[in-house]
């Protein structure tokens, strides 16, 4: 894997090899896995530096096969439609297709194949029309080729992924998500952020000149982006107070921190879902939409479309689950001896969400819905202290382990590098 340094936004020529210089010590102190992070690139059986159609003189060649020969034709796995289902129609019988998957069973299992994924078969230019090659999408960068040659195999096919380290800044008027897109920006980057200071920053209370900075790593395969990568530093400023994510690998384990070492990981995620719209808030006294009567509201509403999946804020124990009347569809989730949380009006549960069942944060715990008494689809949030309801947005909830005094030289060193890039940058 090469990296590239890309000059984007406030990037200038004259301050390149600095900054290239802070990135190495950056890879060099917090990122030593980064060169791994696709190790079958290293010895691929087919040349990773071949792009998937590439021509040379009068050949065209297709994932290495010389392609003018053939008939060429594309497609996606279909749901509930095995891969005997496609061969057989392009003239391969049952008996070689099982004995392709024996010869190369430790090379690829079929029973990968996922619905969705695309395809694409090379057969022969004749009345029957037979495969020769059946080509398999695994994921953007690997894929399997099927031959039905004279020796029946599979082969693995990867194409070199280029990592190219970015830094982009914003200032948002409406919302993150919007700020990225008129910044031009891979939307992948606002979710990398929100999942950062999901537990510092609340997305749904921004404010006209909130801004970001992040150093961060985009991945291509050729000129086409297929997605955002690692985080090497950011920089989220609300209300005038800058809120740094410094990354550091402690106890196996990569986190962000900020200046003064204190984890951004809480206790409770800020909200169950991601990018929702407040509808109605936390009151103790609410015309009631349906009812038409004043009555306490004592959550959140998050409106959102049915089938968004709503989180639970913190690891916990479903205690739990059913039809409770107005309610609709309910979750409740006990996380300690003081907290419980609530997610009502849901359309359906999560898998594996049941009275008694544990749960990590950020796992699904059911869909918005519009079960209950409810005007439209939307989550209503509950939290719960000591057993009293309490406004979800006023959880001041406790940090989780800050960076340990043997981790403190190492973390100062990268804290340093990330500073001295954005104030580069300014």
């Amino acid at each position: 894997m090469r990296l590239i340094f890309s000059v984007i936004s406030k990037f200038y020529i004259y301050f390149a090899k600095s900054i290239f210089s802070f990135l190495v010590i950056i890879l060099s102190v917090s990122c030593d896995k980064l060169l791994k992070t696709v190790p079958e690139n290293n010895n691929p059986t087919v040349s990773s530096d071949t792009v998937a159609k590439v021509s040379a003189g009068n050949q065209t060649f297709l994932f290495g096969i010389p392609a003018d020969s053939f008939n060429i034709s594309s497609g996606k796995i279909k749901p509930n439609v095995f891969l005997s289902d496609i061969l057989t129609s392009y003239g391969i019988g049952l008996q070689e297709i099982d004995m392709l998957v024996k010869n190369s069973s430790k090379v690829f299992d079929v029973k990968h194949i996922r619905s969705g994924n695309n395809y694409t078969i090379l057969s022969e230019k004749d009345s029957i029309g037979k495969a020769k090659y059946f080509i398999y999408e695994y994921d953007p960068s690997e894929f399997y080729i099927f031959s039905f040659n004279d020796s029946l195999n599979i082969t693995p096919y990867r194409q070199a992924i280029n990592s190219v380290i970015k830094f982009a800044s914003g200032t948002i008027k409406t919302s993150l998500w919007n700020a990225m897109s008129e910044a031009g920006l891979n939307q992948e980057l606002a979710g990398s952020l929100s999942d950062i200071y999901a537990w510092t920053v609340d997305f749904f209370g921004l404010q006209k000149r909130d801004g970001f900075k992040v150093i961060y790593e985009e991945k291509y395969i050729g000129d086409k982006s297929i997605g955002v990568g690692k985080i090497y530093g950011a920089e989220f400023d609300r209300s005038g107070t800058a809120i740094f994510a410094i990354p550091l690998i402690q106890a196996g384990k990569e986190s962000f921190y900020n200046t003064d070492g204190s984890s951004l990981r809480k206790e409770f995620l800020k909200a169950p879902m991601r990018f929702p719209r407040i509808s109605s808030r936390f009151s103790s006294a609410r015309m009631h939409p349906i009812l038409r009567i004043v009555r306490p509201h004592f959550g959140v509403d998050y409106a959102a479309p049915v089938g968004t999946p709503v989180l639970s804020i913190g690891d916990g124990k479903v205690i739990s689950t059913g039809i409770e009347n107005e309610s609709g569809r309910i979750v409740r989730i006990k996380h300690n001896s003081v907290y419980t949380t609530a997610y009502l009006h849901l359309s359906s549960f999560g898998t594996g969400i049941y009275a008694g069942a544990m749960v990590k944060q950020g796992d699904i715990v059911g869909y918005v819905g519009n079960s209950g008494l409810s005007t439209g689809p939307h989550l209503d949030f509950r939290f719960y202290k000591n057993g009293y309801a309490v406004d979800p947005l006023k959880v001041d909830a406790p940090p989780v382990e800050p960076v340990l005094e043997e981790n403190m030289e190492k973390f100062e060193k990268i804290k340093t590098v990330i500073l001295n890039l954005f104030g580069t940058f300014n």
